[in-house]
C-alpha cells in the first residue's frame, strides 16, 4: 500500500472508462464544441490576411475562447466524477463563473509556449556554457510547469476559485504526487494519440479532463486520510480501504453490460 498503489491507479483508469462509456454522447458533444472553438481561430483568419489587425484579433480572441471553454467543461464534467450529469443549462452557467480562469490558462500556455520555441532556442545559441546551462534549467521548470498545470482545469472546478491559489496548489499537488502526473501526462498524450482515430470525439478533450478530475477526486481522499490519521506513514496509504465506497458506487460490469445495458 505505498503512496502510487497500482491498486489505486487500476480503480482509476476503470471508473473513467465506466463514466466515459455512460456519457459517451454527452461528452462527444462537449469535444464537438472543441472542435468547432478551436476551428474559428484556425480557418477564420487566413480569411482576414488582407486586413493583419483584424486577422490576429481575430486568432487571439478565438485561442481565449477554447481555453475558456476548456474551463467551462472542466466545471460541468466535474459533475460525472460525481456520479452525476450536466445538461445544456449547467454548462452556460459554468461559463459565467470559468471564463477568468480560462484566459489565466491561455496566458500559462503562451507563456510556456514561449519557452518552448524562443527562450530555449535563444540560450542554446549562445554556444557556451552559461547558456547550456540556463537552457537546462529553463527546459526542466517547463517539464514541472506542464506537468503541474496539467491539473489546473480540475483544480479551479473541484477546489478554488481563487487564480492564485490554483497555480499555487498545481505546483503543491505535483511536488507531492510527481508519481501520480507523470502517469497522468503519459496516459493523456495515450488519450490523445487515440482520439486521432475517432475524429476526436472520443475520448478527445473531454476524456482527458474526465480523467484529471477523477485523478484529482480520488486523490484528495489521500489528504483527507491524513488529516483523521495525523501520526501514520503518509507513504503507506491504505487505498484499498479509502476505495470501498467508491467501489461499491463505480461496480462491476460485464461485456454484454456495455454492448446491452438494457438488458441487465
Amino acid at each position: 500500500m505505498i503512496g502510487y498503489s497500482t491498486y489505486m491507479i487500476g480503480f482509476l483508469i476503470k471508473k473513467t472508462f465506466f463514466d466515459l462509456w455512460d456519457n459517451l454522447f454527452r461528452l462527444a458533444l462537449v469535444n464537438l464544441g472543441f472542435i468547432a472553438s478551436l476551428a474559428f481561430p484556425v480557418f477564420i483568419p487566413p480569411l482576414l490576411e488582407a486586413i493583419p489587425p483584424l486577422a490576429i484579433f481575430v486568432m487571439l480572441a478565438g485561442i481565449s475562447w477554447c481555453f475558456v471553454y476548456l474551463l467551462t467543461a472542466a466545471m460541468s464534467i466535474k459533475t460525472i466524477s460525481d456520479y452525476g450529469s450536466f445538461g445544456f443549462t449547467d454548462f452556460f452557467n459554468n461559463l459565467k463563473a470559468a471564463w477568468p480562469a480560462g484566459l489565466v490558462m491561455g496566458v500559462l500556455v503562451f507563456l510556456l509556449w514561449l519557452l518552448i520555441t524562443m527562450v530555449i532556442p535563444f540560450y542554446l545559441s549562445m554556444n557556451s556554457m552559461i547558456g547550456l546551462l540556463l537552457s537546462a534549467v529553463i527546459f526542466w521548470s517547463l517539464v514541472g510547469g506542464i506537468l503541474s498545470f496539467q491539473f489546473f482545469p480540475a483544480i479551479r472546478a473541484r477546489l478554488d476559485t481563487n487564480i492564485l491559489k490554483v497555480i499555487k496548489k498545481c505546483f503543491i499537488f505535483f511536488f507531492d504526487n510527481p508519481g501520480l502526473c507523470i502517469f497522468s501526462l503519459i496516459h493523456n498524450l495515450l488519450l490523445l494519440a487515440l482520439s486521432i482515430f475517432l475524429a476526436f470525439l472520443i475520448p478527445g478533450p473531454a476524456g482527458i479532463l474526465l480523467y484529471l478530475d477523477e485523478a484529482l477526486r480520488l486523490r484528495l481522499l489521500k489528504y483527507d486520510w491524513i488529516e483523521e490519521n495525523p501520526g501514520e506513514n503518509r507513504r503507506k496509504i491504505p487505498w484499498d480501504a479509502l476505495l470501498i465506497d467508491e467501489r461499491e458506487k463505480t461496480g462491476t460490469r460485464s461485456l454484454k453490460s456495455f454492448i446491452f445495458p438494457w438488458k441487465d
